[in-house]
């Protein structure tokens, strides 16, 4: 058991910054395409987070085109080259499940406000 917790350990990022649901991620993943390597952005609300240690894994859903698209990133990939906090969400729920049947105005999320 030990040596699994320490292989799991050596798997973790540490340079991923602390976010929690209803905050506004921009995820840099790169793609491979053939030889080429290109990093894409995917900006959106962390819908949930669930796993722990190197098997974490977060949701982000963002609306293109008035299509909502949902994507599932896991938080310790190679091909996540950097994860940026673009807000920090007020909400009361671990899990935003709900908001995937909301639309416009409704769908939005409050600001928290930053404590100095």
């Amino acid at each position: 058991m030990d040596k699994l917790k320490l292989v799991e350990q050596s798997l973790i990022n540490e340079e991923i910054p602390h976010f929690t649901a209803g905050d506004t991620v921009n995820v840099h993943y790169r793609v491979r395409e053939g030889e080429k390597e290109r990093i894409q952005q995917y900006e959106g609300i962390v819908l949930s987070e669930r796993g722990s240690g190197p098997n974490k894994t977060f949701t982000v859903r963002k609306i293109t085109a008035g299509v909502g698209i949902e994507r599932v990133f896991l938080l310790n990939s190679p091909f996540i080259a950097k994860i940026e906090v673009k807000k920090k969400g007020k909400v009361r729920r671990s899990k935003l499940f709900y908001l995937r049947e909301r639309q416009g105005k409704a769908a939005r999320i409050k600001e928290k406000e930053v404590k100095n």
